[in-house]
């Protein structure tokens, strides 16, 4: 690992465990994607800067009510959670803007803070820096060490020398295929030491219009998102995609209990994607998937964690029982 370790006004130290081979893994995924049937791009790519932003206008839009309703979830568990750690590392995957780590944070006194360190960890070096900088104008007595990092693959490259909270909220578990959020949960477990503590967000099932709803917002928000995946293969791969000659298209797969996003051709045309040096035809009506979001019920959650390894600590979720959190351990005899 590569560690700029020096603070000034204008940065945090960061680690970064992903960009030495972003670009191969990039060329990987999107030749594998494109050259599939169907065609598919990785969700993790949405998330350059303007990827990010995009993202945070959408948690802030009145059809998606996921942030609230975890928000809400959240705060009814952060002061139990908080008196459960000593000294600990806040070990966020996927942090985005840190949103939500403001409501651990607030349930801690000021002195306990002095003795944490927050570690975001996300994909977008850039946004990871900006959001860390502006919790540390809120909470300056935080110390923080930014991971820039793909946590489906650098999991054993955080930090493990101090009591560990994790957190993976937003219900970014949702956006694996069952047999990987599965695999993820249970390399998580094994990474795990005594004491860690690992807070999971979920989202549950709910009835398909207000799924719907949330996920084709009235702004088109959604739908830039959506599409900006494929201004990231424009500037790294050096393809022509027109993003106008798509569509968004986001519903809800009731057989397989998820959302799933996709991009609808307008037209027949063909990509060039020259870093690649493939022609990419792609007819009229055809989809690339771009991402899923899948929602739980109870028995599934409970099923999930008992494969993976983990016991349920505490669970709580909001009026609504829109959203769960879940705060989860791992048993002794699991621990190795």
């Amino acid at each position: 690992m590569n560690q700029n370790a020096a603070y000034s006004s204008s940065s945090i130290p960061m680690t970064d465990c992903f960009n030495a081979d972003y670009g191969q893994q990039l060329a990987l995924d999107v030749r594998r994607g494109l050259c599939g049937n169907p065609k598919t791009l990785p969700s993790k790519y949405f998330y350059d800067a303007r990827g990010s932003e995009l993202f945070e206008k959408i948690c802030m839009l009145p059809e998606y009510y996921l942030p609230r309703c975890e928000i809400e979830a959240l705060q009814q568990i952060a002061p139990e959670i908080m008196r459960d750690v000593s000294r600990p590392d806040l070990i966020e995957l996927g942090s985005g803007a840190s949103r939500k780590i403001k409501v651990v944070l607030e349930a801690a006194a000021k002195g306990a803070r002095r003795n944490m360190r927050y570690v975001p960890v996300d994909v977008c070096g850039e946004y990871l820096q900006d959001s860390a900088l502006e919790l540390l104008h809120h909470y300056p007595e935080l110390s923080v060490l930014g991971i820039v990092a793909d946590f489906t693959r650098h999991l054993q490259e955080l930090p493990h020398s101090r009591q560990r909270l994790f957190f993976f909220l937003g219900s970014t578990l949702g956006n694996l295929p069952d047999a990987e959020a599965i695999g993820f949960l249970s390399d998580t477990a094994g990474n795990m030491n005594p004491g860690d503590h690992f807070l999971l967000g979920l989202d549950m099932l709910k009835s398909r219009e207000d799924l719907e709803k949330a996920y084709n917002d009235s702004q088109g928000v959604t739908a830039a998102f959506n599409k900006n995946i494929l201004n990231v293969i424009n500037k790294e791969l050096n393809a022509d995609f027109d993003t106008d000659l798509f569509e968004h298209l986001a519903y809800y797969n009731s057989k397989e209990g998820r959302m799933e996003m996709h991009l609808q051709a307008r037209k027949d045309m063909e990509v060039n994607v020259a870093d690649l040096q493939i022609n990419v035809p792609i007819r009229k009506g055809e989809t690339i998937h771009t991402e899923i979001s899948r929602k739980y019920s109870t028995e599934e959650i409970k099923e999930m964690m008992d494969k993976a390894g983990f016991s349920i600590n505490r669970w709580v979720t909001d009026q609504q029982s829109s959203f769960s959190v879940l705060d989860l351990v791992v048993p002794k005899s699991h621990q190795y």
